[in-house]
């Protein structure tokens, strides 16, 4: 073996000595061989690559069609028909996310019994109040944009570090360092300055009314958008090992009961009496009902609907991919800059407008993004190094 250099005799086991274990083979003919370091390296580039990739693929076409479906003026000039189903678009994707997230642990378990959807009893009720957050969210979140314009939607929820924080310190007692605080003030200073200069953009549907109304109904779904990160984050924490396709399956299995309940039972709630103690929009009673005939109508918003779930349900596929192995302030980054180019192309291909201060407004929501990103990941360097020197 002295021809090949440094590579040590094997012992009759076939393993190395401990000494030459722990050295890096090398030699003159062992040019392709990488450090582990290296190899680890080059794999979660790799990973990171496709992860990222598959978020603004997904999302990217899932944000063009959210707009298309919600804004489009399926009808008349005189008697327009714009699809206001939001429960029904929920359940959709919900049910599709469900089905992707049972394939996807199909094909990453061991065997039969590995990766249970749901491993434990202590765990449901958990996941339960994810589901129930991630149900009530959405349809606040659709019924807002036919009081705000997409741009602002979309800059609004890139603030989902505030509730996240905000719930984070409150509920579950965490502390964050001081440049964390300081970028999401420089946030929502962006945010801020972007809505109060919005006289010079695209009109707003409704008036000052409706405009208000529905920053509220925005802000409720910001509010249980951090409810659900802060539990999700919660849930790794305390229920270990739980995989993201486990959580994926999960929740949407729960979502889809949650909200296919509430389609099915609204109805005989109404003439129960029930719903007004329950707050159920009379109005909205038979929504599944009149989803069902507004796509008979008109069978090109089905099959955006379609489109809109399974870009939904495979951008989930990449969202807990990524939370798994990087964790969820590399997977707010990648989401932010995500909805940052959403908002660039809602303003090329729906012919949006911004003001001067709006573009500020947007470079400080995108600009504190990207310095609590790189003070991050130095902040990841230095304990690393320390942890060496230790």
């Amino acid at each position: 073996m002295a021809s090949n250099g440094d590579i040590k005799h094997r012992h009759g086991n076939g393993k190395l000595p401990k000494k030459a274990a722990d050295k890096p083979i090398s030699g003159k003919n062992d040019v392709g061989i990488t450090k582990t370091s290296e190899a680890t390296s080059s794999a979660n580039t790799l990973s990171l690559l496709i992860c990222v990739g598959g978020i603004y693929a997904s999302f990217l076409t899932w944000g063009v069609l959210q707009e298309r479906i919600t804004t489009t003026n399926y009808g008349t000039e005189s008697k327009p028909e714009i699809f206001k189903y939001p429960v029904v678009m929920n359940t959709v994707q919900s049910t599709f996310a469900a089905l992707l997230g049972y394939i996807y642990i199909l094909f990453t378990r061991k065997s039969s019994t590995d990766l249970p959807v749901f491993p434990s009893k202590g765990i449901v009720w958990a996941l339960g109040l994810v589901a129930v957050t991630s149900a009530m969210s959405s349809p606040f979140g659709y019924a807002s944009l036919q009081h705000v314009d997409y741009i602002t939607f979309i800059l609004a929820k890139s603030c989902k570090l505030l509730p996240v924080m905000f719930l984070h310190v409150t509920l579950y007692r965490k502390k964050y360092p001081f440049y964390k605080y300081a970028v999401v003030a420089l946030v929502t200073a962006g945010v801020a300055i972007f809505t109060l200069h919005q006289s010079g953009g695209k009109k707003k549907k409704g008036g000052d009314g409706n405009s208000l109304y529905g920053l509220m109904l925005l802000g409720i779904n910001l509010l249980f958008d951090g409810l659900t990160n802060s539990t999700q984050d919660d849930i790794y924490a305390r229920f270990r090992p739980y995989t993201g396709q486990q959580m994926m399956c999960a929740l949407n299995i729960m979502s889809t009961f949650l909200t296919s309940s509430f389609l099915l039972l609204s109805p005989f709630l109404v003439q129960s009496g029930f719903a007004s103690y329950l707050g159920v929009d009379p109005k909205g009673a038979g929504e599944l009902q009149d989803a069902l005939t507004f796509v008979r109508r008109h069978p090109t918003v089905g099959w955006d609907v379609l489109g809109f779930a399974a870009c939904g349900a495979m951008g989930q596929v990449f969202i807990f991919m990524t939370l798994s192995i990087f964790g969820s302030l590399l997977l707010v980054t990648v989401t932010v800059t995500r909805k940052m180019l959403t908002m660039i192309i809602s303003v090329v291909w729906f012919g949006h407008s911004l003001t001067g201060m709006q573009w500020l407004g947007v470079g400080l929501v995108f600009g504190g993004i990207g310095i609590e990103a790189e003070l991050s990941k130095r902040e990841k360097k230095a304990k690393e190094a320390a942890k060496k020197k230790t």
